[in-house]
């Protein structure tokens, strides 16, 4: 089994992981009556910064999903997947860093190193995009 495919299915794991924390979390919230069923806002606004921080590295697994797991994806139908899998745990591992400093803290070394932790998703996938496309579309493309 290809690392691409099994870091994609880690990534959309990850994401589980933290929709799952954040529900048991609010679960708890209802039936101990901190805040009725229906007083959550997506973005957990209202709740401690802990639950708005879990909320917003949930969200940023959602949005990049379409773009690395996508990636990902088109190397594993395309039978490309060696070129992605060299740099697959890369980005899972930085992915997951990134998650958890956004859980851990807000201090301006904290972001730093979350971007730091993003940048690394970033080039990994901006190299993906270009060995693809460059894959798919060269001669025996």
């Amino acid at each position: 089994m290809s690392s691409s495919l099994i870091v994609l299915t880690g990534f959309i794991a990850w994401t589980l992981l933290l929709l799952i924390v954040m529900e048991v979390i609010r679960s708890v919230m209802v039936v101990r009556g901190t805040v009725p069923a229906n007083g959550f806002s997506p973005d957990n606004a209202g709740l401690s910064p802990f639950m708005q921080r879990l909320a917003r590295a949930h969200a940023n697994c959602i949005e990049g999903l379409p773009i690395f797991g996508g990636l990902l994806l088109v190397a594993v139908v395309a039978d490309l997947a060696h070129l992605t899998d060299p740099l697959a745990w890369v980005f899972l591992i930085a992915r997951i860093v990134q998650s958890l400093i956004h859980l851990c803290s807000i201090s301006p070394v904290a972001v730093t190193l979350r971007f730091s932790a993003f940048a690394v998703q970033l080039l990994i996938a901006t190299y993906w995009a270009f060995v693809l496309l460059l894959a798919l579309t060269g001669p025996a493309g």
